[in-house]
């Protein structure tokens, strides 16, 4: 499944005209095989020793290029240094509170939470975020021990 959302994402590109370096590759590849919504940090020290030339500013260019042509969805908590999922689709997070760790999940029935709200409010909606914390199974078992 990501060979195919990855080549959807390498034509979206050639159709914005943005050229396709050996580190832009990298960069989307790694995003769209992870399924841990790195950060740019996470992704430059993955990608560091393939291409040591490769600065930090890169990979933020990189993850602005991509977030422009909407390939990409850059996720925000506070203070936290911004993490990138692949997943542009609708969806949600649910984050540890120990480790960080955020896995997607989509629930079909949260998509009409934005009529109501335009419904019980008069705003007009355009669009909505929402976040479940928790702790993880790995964190839950090395609390036991």
């Amino acid at each position: 499944m990501s060979d195919h959302r990855l080549q959807d994402a390498l034509d979206a590109l050639k159709s914005t005209r943005v050229r396709m370096t050996p580190q832009r590759h990298a960069i989307l590849e790694f995003l769209y095989e992870s399924m841990t919504h790195p950060t740019a940090d996470d992704i430059y020290k993955a990608l560091e020793g393939r291409f040591p030339n490769m600065s930090v500013a890169t990979v933020y260019n990189n993850l602005r290029v991509f977030k422009e042509a909407g390939i990409v969805k850059e996720l925000t908590y506070g203070d936290a240094s911004s993490r990138f999922d692949s997943v542009t689709s609708d969806h949600y997070h649910v984050i540890c509170g120990d480790c960080g760790k955020i896995v997607d999940f989509h629930y079909p029935g949260l998509d009409e939470v934005e009529t109501l709200a335009e419904h019980v409010t008069g705003f007009k909606v355009h669009n909505h975020r929402m976040e479940i914390y928790g702790t993880c199974p790995k964190c839950q078992n090395e609390a036991k021990h």
